[in-house]
């Protein structure tokens, strides 16, 4: 194991400067991995996110779950120190503005089987590094039995995640070179 040589607040300042440059219309790719990994079961409940700034766009992704019958849902950001709270979504359904800046519906919860994860950083143990307010920690510890599908840029792996006694590691890693069991 390779010794821990960055922080976490040093290591997620790197990996945002250096995922800035990269092209989110490299999602369309990611898309194609992922659902041809045939790693989602039919009809499964799927959480995914609208992308922010700088994130790969998983909006072909999930428009194409979407026509494959999964229900999606999208995650609202409570206040801090609580899970994500997971709203029904489909691409007709109108989004609101919640808190970082992300969006959700205003509509129904569900509880989701798989969570598909923004990435800051990750490394090959499939430990993940997100923007450190403990959102996504939270929501594994609270939805146990969800896989764990993170989504990133390939450039966005490293050699070692720090990690902490709550950080859960994923279950696979989405790309837009290859989907990946970790």
């Amino acid at each position: 194991m390779p010794a821990v040589t960055e922080t976490k607040p040093a290591l997620r300042a790197r990996m945002l400067a250096l995922r800035a440059a990269l092209d989110p219309a490299l999602g369309h790719a990611l898309a194609q991995h992922l659902l041809a990994a045939n790693i989602i079961p039919a009809h499964a409940v799927i959480a995914g996110y609208i992308p922010l700034k700088g994130e790969i766009d998983i909006l072909p992704l999930l428009h194409a779950l979407h026509e494959r019958g999964h229900p999606l849902c999208l995650p609202e950001t409570p206040p801090r120190g609580h899970p994500l709270i997971f709203r029904a979504w489909a691409p007709h359904v109108p989004l609101t503005t919640g808190r970082f800046g992300t969006r959700h519906p205003l509509t129904e919860q569900l509880t989701p089987a798989i969570i598909l994860t923004p990435l800051v950083a990750f490394d090959e143990a499939g430990n993940r590094l997100g923007f450190g307010a403990g959102y996504y920690d939270r929501t594994f510890a609270r939805h146990p039995a969800a896989l764990r599908i993170g989504i990133a840029y390939g450039a966005q792996q490293v050699p070692l995640v720090p990690t902490g006694e709550h950080d859960l590691p994923l279950h696979f890693i989405a790309t837009e070179k290859r989907t990946q069991r970790l």
